[in-house]
C-alpha cells in the first residue's frame, strides 16, 4: 500500500491560550505556528508527495500550503471534510481550564469511546470518519500511483491520534496516551495484512551549531523550544532533521530523515560544529 504522512497543523493563538477552538472559523497559525509549519515543509521537501489532503479549517490549509510551497512538483491538494476537527458542540470556544471542571472531562480522558459532546459528535464517530477517509485516500493513491506512493494528510491533534490508535491496534479508550504536537509528523504504511507505524510525533529537532539551522524558521523554532522548556535543549538529546540510520521498506531514503530511531544518541552529519 501507499504511505501516508500525518501532519498536525502548526500552533495557533487558541493553542497558546488554552482555548478549545474546535471548528470555529478564523483560527489561524500564529508566528510560531507558521515557523513550525515552514520547518515541516522543509523536512518534507525532499519527499516527492503525490498528494496533500487537508482538513478544511484555516489552520490546516495554511500548514498544507507551506508544505506545498516547498514541493518541486504539483501534488494533488484536495480538502476533505472527514479530516476536519472533532465537533465539540457546546464545548467549542471554551477554555480547557474551564472544561476540566465538567463531569464529562474525566470520561474524555479515560473512556473517550463513551463520549458524545453536548450538541456535537461522538469521539467514536470522529475516529470512524477520519480512519475511513485516510484508508480511502490511501487506496486511491496506490491504485493510481503504485505501492511506493507517498502522500500527506494535514489534520488535527485528536483526529491524528485516533488514526494512529487504529493503526497501532489500540482501543480508542487508550488514544490519550498518544502525543501529537503542533506541526509534527507521523508515518503510517497500510500493508495487505496490517498497518505499520514507522514514526509518531516527530518534530524535526535540530542540532546546536548545525549549518542547516541557519534558516530563519529553524532559528525561531529552536528559540521557541528553548523558551517552552525553560532551558536550552541538550545537544545530547537532539536529533538532526537530516539524519536517520535506516528505514525499512521500499520508500527508502526520501522518508529516512522524517522518522528517528529509538536510540538515546544520534549523530549529526550536517557539517562542522554539529553535535551528537
Amino acid at each position: 500500500m501507499a504511505t501516508v504522512i500525518l501532519v498536525r497543523h502548526g500552533r495557533t493563538t487558541a493553542n497558546a491560550s488554552g482555548l478549545l477552538a474546535g471548528r470555529a472559523a478564523g483560527v489561524s497559525l500564529d508566528q510560531i505556528g507558521r515557523d513550525q509549519a515552514a520547518l515541516t515543509g522543509d523536512r518534507l521537501a525532499p519527499v516527492p508527495l503525490i498528494g496533500v489532503v487537508s482538513s478544511p479549517l484555516e489552520r490546516c490549509q495554511q500548514t498544507a500550503q507551506l508544505i506545498l510551497d516547498r514541493q518541486t512538483g504539483a501534488p494533488y491538494a484536495p480538502v476533505d471534510l472527514d479530516l476536519t476537527e472533532c465537533d465539540y458542540g457546546q464545548w467549542q470556544g471554551r477554555m480547557l481550564s474551564d472544561l476540566a471542571t465538567e463531569d464529562l472531562w474525566p470520561v474524555v480522558q479515560s473512556q473517550p469511546s463513551a463520549v458524545v459532546f453536548p450538541g456535537g459528535e461522538s469521539m467514536a464517530a470522529m475516529q470512524a470518519r477520519s480512519v475511513a477517509a485516510i484508508r480511502r485516500h490511501d487506496a486511491a493513491f496506490e491504485a493510481e500511483h503504485g505501492p511506493e506512493a507517498v502522500w500527506a494528510a494535514v489534520s488535527h491533534g485528536d483526529i491524528i491520534k485516533s488514526i494512529l490508535a487504529d493503526a497501532l491496534g489500540m482501543h480508542l479508550d487508550l488514544f490519550q496516551r498518544i502525543n501529537v504536537g503542533p506541526a509534527s509528523i507521523s508515518i503510517v504504511r497500510y500493508g495487505a495484512s496490517r498497518p505499520s507505524v514507522y514514526a509518531t510525533n516527530t518534530d524535526g529537532a535540530i542540532c546546536r551549531g548545525c549549518p542547516r539551522a541557519s534558516t530563519l524558521a529553524m532559528r525561531r523554532w529552536a528559540a521557541a523550544q528553548d523558551k517552552r522548556r525553560h532551558e536550552p535543549l541538550s545537544p545530547r538529546i537532539l536529533t538532526c532533521i537530516h539524519v536517520f540510520t535506516s528505514f525499512p521498506g521500499p520508500i527508502g531514503s526520501s522518508l529516512a530523515p522524517l522518522a528517528f530511531p529509538g536510540s538515546a544518541r544520534f549523530t549529526c552529519r550536517c557539517g562542522p560544529g554539529s553535535s551528537s
